[in-house]
């Protein structure tokens, strides 16, 4: 074997040909289905304004029905067909959740639509016994929830695919990929009728015949796209897999034999995995910023929790405490149902941590515990909902605060620079500000640009007693959308004693007429109310 090929990766293909209907009957049982009376069950989708057979079970097909077969013609051969509509969001809901549960096996896996998955084992198979060994386990595993499956093993994703369609259970070893496929059909490939066509109509009928071909052949007549997806197969070199999910930095789990099941158990698991998995990343300098605890039940069922911080962790204890308010703060508790047999806890996000001198500055330990309650809370309710308010370079009331993720903008929020207010005069910006202005009545106001003299706002009538104002506010011209570009705004005071912030959305100079050429003034509005 070649140095080069020692390298090379080794690619588990999944195909799940009768997931639709598996699916279906996982989802009813055996007796609510006609296999229990021996009636062939099969699934129909809409076709060209016609119902074919998108999937059917092992008894259907001995009756000489196909995928792709009209349903009519289906009810001709067999009246007692058990038929249910296809529903594709939900085939690939069931697609997603075993490729979640493939996860035990390596964290590179994925999609190979529409049924069908690619699991990357480089150098993780002999974690399993072997590439046999993990062949056999997740086989007879996805067997036993109720799935048909066929599987195989080689150097290159489209090798390996092409074998689950062919000869299922084949593991190739690196460099047999041309004589593994050599003696298959063409349409083994999957690359299409027309280009099936036209392979047979040249005298082509296995991937061995289109190979004796010079490649400068096969390209100018069925194009690159063929002659890669020939190449790929044959062995010579791969297009990479696209995993469903990224790599995380550190990964470290715990395998039972017996599972677990119990708060206590799973409480100490995570705990030993917190040490090692700072272990690890001290080693290199760094901290976690995004964790991740990932539980597998027995049944095939994987439950992920996640936790984000704002500063990098480095001590085992934070993870613990992180992931205690995470879980008792779950709607959904954690069901363990028969057991989990595995639980992994991974680092998705680290940072370099910098050593600072902080034994002497009170500022930095504040802004640690600040960070630290934060990341307590946002474990509890969610990061999205712990916010804190940044202050923006513009005039414009409803766009001079942004509020961002507490655990991503801590450091900004204790930078930030706010207006200071004088002393001894009322605050020019009311407390509470409306997300957006209400709508007020004003049956008449000073013009051209004075105040109103009283105004209905919910109903209520208030008197005008005391103003302030006007202050006179332009819209940004590049973001007007049509709008006026200018308010006045007023801080108004009641008879009873109420204070607001209300503006005038227009200029009385500048009237607009209606359809019957009747002058409309502009509109008034609330935005917000003082203390």
């Amino acid at each position: 074997m070649s140095a080069s090929s020692v390298n090379r990766r080794r690619i588990l293909s999944l195909w799940l040909p009768r997931l639709p209907i598996d699916r279906i009957q996982r989802f009813f049982g055996s007796a609510g289905l006609g296999k229990a009376n021996h009636e062939p069950d099969i699934v129909v989708i809409k076709d060209n304004n016609a119902l074919v057979i998108h999937a059917l079970d092992e008894a259907a097909e001995r009756l000489g029905l196909y995928i792709g077969q009209p349903l009519a013609n289906a009810r001709a051969m067999c009246p007692d067909l058990k038929v249910f509509d296809a529903d594709v969001a939900a085939d690939a809901k069931t697609l997603s959740d075993i490729a979640d549960w493939c996860d035990r096996f390596t964290p590179l896996v994925a999609l190979d639509v529409p049924h069908g998955l690619f699991l990357d084992i480089t150098g993780c198979a002999h974690l399993f016994g072997g590439e046999a060994a993990l062949l056999r386990t997740l086989v007879r595993a996805l067997d036993r929830q109720g799935f048909a499956v066929s599987a195989a093993i080689a150097g290159t994703s489209v090798c390996a695919r092409t074998l689950t369609r062919q000869a299922t259970g084949t593991i190739v070893a690196d460099g047999g990929e041309a004589a593994a496929i050599d003696q298959f059909p063409v349409s083994a490939l999957g690359a299409g009728e027309a280009i099936t066509t036209g392979l047979r109509r040249a005298g082509l009928k296995t991937i061995g015949d289109v190979a004796s071909r010079s490649s400068h052949e096969i390209t100018a007549r069925f194009g690159a796209r063929f002659s890669t997806l020939l190449a790929h197969a044959l062995g010579q070199g791969d297009a990479p897999i696209n995993p469903r999910k990224p790599l995380p930095d550190y990964i470290v789990e715990k395998r039972f034999a017996e599972p677990i099941a119990t708060d206590t158990m799973i409480a100490m698991t995570l705990s030993r995995l917190a040490d090692t998995l700072i272990a690890s990343m001290e080693k290199q300098g760094k901290g976690a910023r995004r964790l991740e605890a990932a539980f597998f039940r027995t049944d095939g069922v994987v439950r992920a929790i996640t936790v984000e911080t704002g500063r990098p962790v480095t001590r085992s204890a934070v993870i613990d405490r992180l992931f205690r308010e995470r879980l008792d703060a779950l709607a959904d508790p954690l069901d363990p149902g028969f057991g989990f047999d595995m639980v992994r806890l991974s680092a998705s996000r680290t940072e370099i941590v910098v050593q600072e001198q902080r034994d002497l500055d009170a500022h930095v330990h504040d802004n640690d515990e600040i960070a630290a309650l934060i990341d307590r809370i946002a474990a509890r309710i969610g990061g999205k909902r712990v916010v804190v308010h940044l202050p923006q370079d513009t005039h414009i009331p409803e766009r001079a605060v942004w509020s961002a993720p507490a655990q991503h903008h801590l450091a900004a929020a204790m930078q930030a620079e706010w207006p200071v207010r004088t002393e001894s005069e009322p605050p020019l910006r009311p407390l509470r500000l409306f997300d957006k202005p209400e709508p007020i009545k004003v049956p008449f106001a000073t013009v051209p640009d004075g105040p109103p003299h009283q105004f209905t706002w919910r109903r209520a009538l208030h008197a005008v007693v005391r103003v302030e104002g006007p202050e006179r506010i332009a819209m940004e011209w590049w973001q007007q959308d049509g709008k006026q570009l200018t308010r006045d705004y007023f801080r108004i005071e009641d008879a009873e004693g109420l204070r607001f912030w209300i503006f005038r959305d227009g200029l009385y100079e500048g009237e607009t007429f209606d359809g019957e050429g009747k002058p409309v003034s502009p509109n008034w509005y609330v935005h917000g109310l003082f203390a």
